[in-house]
């Protein structure tokens, strides 16, 4: 399942974990089969061979890649066991559950990963039918809608985020976009920890940012894209949507595993603006090399939910993934999910990012259809906030022309200065 292309021609759900079992790799296959589909801990009468045939989880493939002396994660072991670590790939009839994003989670990692026979499992990769995107309404917007509303033709949109991420007054927030729509940002973005608070309530700060957003668009004649962080109940997402459309904005932001797939269904069957989807939490999810998710799947599942730009992390970030980890994640978010219905979303570097890591972006992701968002590489600029976006713009021109950032910079006073302090 090496393919990034998640077409299934056979009709069937496919799905690849990473597992680690004290049992007979064969016979945990078993196990996890029959708990994901027709199966429980004893033979029932009614499970028959027909219906077996008919419902059950099918073992597509079975690896063994090594074994080791001590389980990966903690748990109830017989004494002595040893344990078999292996790739085991499962498909599942669509008819057990149709075309739903909802009872797929349950079926590719529902009760999986705390099953007694697991000593580790992790959700490598995912296959699905073309029923998926006949049902689901993936991007509204995607790569080709953001880039018409932010006016950004080519290159990546340059972004930030707003920070302090929370503590700032509406009329504080404001002043801070007005300063970054002066100095040509193209995309802003809410904290994700920033939503209604009584220091700064969604509507409050909405009606005093968009006021700053199109003074700057009459002065500049073009309006920078800012993604208010609607996330809450789903008529209070609905309601803050219906404020920003209102108030002529461009974007709203929910938080992915704060809302689930339903919430980002039903915003998205609501919105008439692109949604910048945040990951954060991510981390509980991906973290343990021996539990979770890879990117690659779990991105699926947000895009043909209907999630215009997806975060990804960033290259030299200042979390715990590896480069490798970030490419990959950008490289899924890049991928079309099947010819007829690419479903293309933007990827959002993010986290720790500068303009010296312009290139390298760019290298993995062989494309610039992205949103690359810095807080300090922008304010920490010596020359304020209009030199910072400067700067890395400057790099991005640079990555683009093949051109060193020294070389650049030696005729970019902005971009030589951001170089002392990236």
């Amino acid at each position: 399942m090496s393919d990034p292309t998640p077409r299934s021609d056979d009709g069937r759900i496919h799905a690849r974990y990473w597992l680690e079992t004290p049992l007979t790799p064969g016979r945990a296959a078993e196990i996890i089969a029959g708990e994901q589909s027709s199966g429980t801990f004893l033979a029932l009468a009614n499970e028959t061979a027909a219906l077996k045939a008919r419902s059950g989880a099918r073992v597509e493939s079975l690896q063994v890649l090594a074994v080791v002396d001590a389980p990966s994660l903690p748990g109830r072991y017989p004494p002595g066991s040893r344990f078999t670590r292996c790739t085991l790939e499962l498909s599942w009839p669509l008819e057990n559950l149709g075309p739903s994003l909802p009872n797929l989670l349950a079926t590719i990692a529902g009760n999986l990963f705390e099953l007694q026979c697991v000593s580790g499992l992790r959700l490598q990769a995912l296959r699905l039918p073309p029923a998926f995107a006949a049902a689901c309404p993936g991007p509204a917007f995607g790569i080709a809608g953001t880039r018409r509303l932010a006016g950004v033709a080519r290159g990546p949109l340059i972004g930030t985020i707003i920070k302090p991420s929370v503590g700032l007054s509406p009329e504080q927030t404001a002043l801070e976009v007005r300063q970054l729509i002066a100095g040509g940002i193209d995309f802003i973005k809410d904290d994700e920890l920033q939503a209604d608070g009584p220091h700064c309530p969604f509507d409050a700060r909405v009606r005093a940012v968009m006021r700053e957003v199109r003074e700057g668009a009459q002065r500049h004649g073009r309006q920078a894209m800012v993604a208010f962080n609607l996330t809450g109940e789903l008529d209070e997402m609905r309601r803050r949507h219906d404020l920003v459309l209102a108030e002529g904005g461009s974007c709203v932001m929910a938080s992915l595993n704060s809302i689930g797939l339903v919430g980002l269904r039903a915003l998205r069957q609501h919105s008439a603006l692109p949604i910048h989807a945040h990951r954060n939490g991510w981390g509980s999810l991906s973290r343990h090399p021996a539990l979770g998710w890879d990117y690659a799947p779990w991105q699926m599942l947000w895009r043909l939910a209907g999630a215009d730009h997806l975060h990804v992390n960033g290259l030299d970030n200042k979390f715990s993934e590896s480069n490798a980890e970030v490419a990959a994640a950008a490289q899924a978010v890049l991928a079309p999910l099947w010819p007829e219905a690419p479903m293309a979303a933007m990827p959002v570097f993010s986290s720790g990012q500068t303009g010296r890591v312009a290139a390298a972006t760019l290298a993995v992701t062989g494309s610039s259809d992205l949103i690359f968002a810095a807080g300090g590489g922008i304010f920490g600029h010596p020359g304020g906030v209009a030199a910072g976006v400067t700067a890395l713009r400057q790099a991005w021109q640079a990555a683009e022309a093949g051109v060193a950032l020294e070389v650049q910079a030696a005729q970019q006073p902005e971009l030589r200065a951001a170089l002392g302090f990236w």
